[in-house]
């Protein structure tokens, strides 16, 4: 569900201002020059949306439109393609996406939501707020890129710019430019196409910028940063099972998770994926040890069929199972930290016959889905982290960059390389979601142009060309509304 703290926030900012608005425009007294004031400087206010209007950047626009025509030319001819091939793709994939929705939501299958591309978003719910500064700086970076590719191809086609501005829709932000429409109308379907086409090309080519800038930023920060060495602790959580004195602390180097090494973030991330699908690993502990570690305790079974050998009590002792030739389920509660260090990780005591000394594979009993896992971040003694693994991954951020100079902040390269991956997902979904044969949305243009330079001699009647158009365009918002719809219930209701 949404945070009410939330909702009543943006339910009682948009009031607020939408009943200010109401007020000055009834006043007899401030109505004329609040509208004035409105007028001057571009703004309209109506129910949970705000827009502002400029004609300041007109002049930078036309030296963009007039700049090397041919080559302009090219790029938009380029992006008129891709728009239409952009639009046909759009229907297939919210296709395949609203199969995967309604498949997850027969089979009861949360694991499946991970699989779709294109997810509703909805800040506060499966939007962390500590991203919030990203998420709305790419969209609107996004969307001021999207509309600067209209406005500079209308140019290009010898359509009048009129101007630029920027809104905000409930939460969400977003820009457009504003052509003259008669313009539009009288040249070719050819050239509507250029200039409808020509948002979601720009929106493919800031992905594919963002994407090899993300790419490229080890060369890029190389002067500065290294990577290959482990993963660096940037933040751990308050209430992280990782905070704590023998915990992990901002500025460790993790090089190790047990047995797989940890070279950067993704290795950190797999290591952890890996331990949690597979079974608990042991530890190889001589017999001579592990008579000297043991004492006797009462062996029982948790409510989830787990054994249990330790007091309750017990912040470093663990109970770990074992077999020898005689019996197969033996238990002894060990001191876990004189067990692990220095032992070599094994599946089987096999795995521990060295020298013909008598070893056994001991491993920690633990409730299902719980493991021990050694963390390595030298110079300082192991962590022992006995939870879930997935906590540890939630709880815990880390960085592949390690500064070269103390004084160079750690956070910088895990800046740049969130707000890239954030570029590439909304600016590659402002290109679908806007390529779709949609009403009010890009595709509806670039559908209705594209039936006009192709049906044109095929369906000689405009009026049956336009029905054509009516039928896809509501088969193509009935799509994208029910993707919306049942996403946005995935994520709030759920």
């Amino acid at each position: 569900m949404i945070p009410v703290p939330v909702v009543v926030t943006v339910l009682g900012g948009w009031c607020a201002v939408y009943l200010a608005d109401t007020l000055l425009k009834s006043s007899n007294s401030l109505k004329a020059s609040y509208e004035d004031w409105l007028l001057t400087y571009g703004l309209s206010v109506s129910p949970f949306h705000l827009r502002w209007q400029t004609a300041l950047f007109n002049r930078q626009f036309y030296s963009w439109g007039r700049w090397k025509p041919k080559f302009l030319y090219l790029w938009f001819s380029v992006g008129m393609v891709f728009g239409i091939v952009a639009m046909f793709g759009s229907v297939i994939l919210l296709g395949k996406t609203l199969l995967q929705t309604l498949t997850q939501m027969l089979t009861e299958a949360p694991k499946a939501q991970n699989d779709r591309m294109l997810q509703v978003v909805v800040p506060g719910v499966n939007l962390p707020i500590s991203q919030l500064t990203y998420f709305f700086s790419a969209i609107l970076i996004s969307g001021v890129i999207h509309e600067v590719g209209h406005g500079v191809a209308a140019i290009r086609e010898q359509v009048r710019f009129n101007g630029f501005g920027i809104f905000i829709f409930i939460v969400y932000p977003g820009a457009f430019v504003d052509l003259f429409t008669t313009h539009l109308q009288l040249i070719s379907p050819v050239q509507q196409l250029r200039i409808f086409c020509a948002g979601v090309w720009h929106n493919f080519v800031l992905g594919v910028a963002s994407f090899m800038v993300l790419f490229l930023l080890p060369a890029i920060l190389f002067p500065f940063y290294y990577t290959g060495v482990g993963a660096l602790v940037t933040e751990v959580a308050e209430d992280s099972p990782a905070n704590g004195p023998r915990g992990l602390f901002v500025g460790d180097l993790v090089t190790n998770l047990q047995d797989c090494p940890v070279y950067n973030v993704e290795d950190w991330n797999s290591c952890l994926g890996d331990i949690s699908e597979k079974s608990q690993v042991g530890y190889c502990v001589s017999a001579a040890t592990l008579q000297q570690l043991s004492f006797p305790a009462r062996v029982y079974r948790r409510l989830d069929g787990t054994v249990e050998c330790c007091s309750n009590n017990s912040l470093t002792d663990i109970c770990f199972s074992y077999s020898n030739k005689l019996d197969s389920h033996l238990y002894a509660c060990l001191p876990a930290r004189k067990v692990i260090e220095a032992s070599k990780v094994c599946r089987t005591n096999m795995d521990c016959q060295k020298d013909f000394v008598p070893s056994f594979c001991v491993t920690p009993s633990l409730e299902n889905q719980t493991r021990l896992i050694r963390v390595k971040h030298p110079p300082h003694i192991d962590m022992l982290y006995v939870g879930h693994p997935m906590h540890l991954q939630y709880t815990v951020s880390l960085s592949s960059f390690v500064p070269r100079q103390n004084f160079l902040s750690i956070d910088l390269p895990v800046v740049i390389e969130t707000f890239c991956k954030y570029l590439i997902s909304l600016s590659g979904a402002l290109a679908v979601i806007n390529a779709v044969p949609c009403f009010a949305l890009d595709g509806q243009w670039i559908l209705n142009s594209f039936l006009e330079a192709t049906l044109s001699s095929l369906i000689v009647e405009k009026q049956n060309r336009e029905l054509v158009g009516f039928l896809i365009l509501l088969a193509g918002s009935a799509l994208l509304a029910a993707n919306v719809a049942l996403g946005l219930w995935m994520v709030t209701a759920r």
